[in-house]
């Protein structure tokens, strides 16, 4: 797997207009990893592209009422099937953290990469989704130097209380061996 200016080439391409530019566009030194589905619990939709690229519609399913107007990205998204989709340049500033902060620095947009993982809190993630995404931990640490092993977080960790992802069914010895 290789990046390409900040660019997984083997993934499917999908531009969100969510994004801007870093503070400091050398800082890429925080994985966060997340989980999403739309409608909830319901997997392989267009949904999730179509949130991250303002496409949602309302009135395609009650729950879309509520976010439909959420200006969110991710870089990436790993399918249930193993697929990838790439939304945001690596060296840009997805909008995935939200209020955040990862050792007593807030602001985790400004430093990190966003991964969601297409599934819930509580429903056992994919043989292939573990397989791509230590493809993709692995060409983001050979790729950004600041980043490493020790540096991979859950969404739920750099905002406790407010959010729970990627959840107990997340499995981090399949990505970090020697994790807690």
């Amino acid at each position: 797997m290789t990046i390409i200016q900040h660019w997984l080439t083997d993934a499917i391409k999908t531009p969100s207009p969510n994004y801007d530019e870093r503070s400091d566009a050398n800082d890429i030194s925080l994985i966060v990893i997340h989980c999403i589905s739309l409608p909830p619990g319901e997997f392989d939709t267009p949904y999730i592209d179509q949130l991250f690229c303002n496409t949602l519609k309302p009135d395609d399913h009650p729950y879309f009422k509520d976010i439909y107007q959420l200006k969110v990205s991710a870089h990436l998204l790993i399918k249930r099937n193993g697929v990838c989709v790439q939304y945001v340049a690596f060296n840009q500033r997805a909008w995935h953290a939200g209020q955040s902060s990862y050792n007593s620095r807030e602001r985790c947009n400004d430093f990190s990469i966003g991964i969601e993982l297409e599934g819930t809190e509580s429903s056992v993630y994919t043989a292939a989704q573990y397989s791509k995404l230590n493809k993709v931990i692995d060409s983001l640490l050979a790729t950004y130097p600041k980043l490493s092993r020790q540096r991979i977080t859950g969404h739920s960790d750099i905002a406790p209380g407010r959010k729970t992802d990627p959840g107990p069914s997340f499995d981090w010895q399949k990505i970090l061996p020697n994790h807690p």
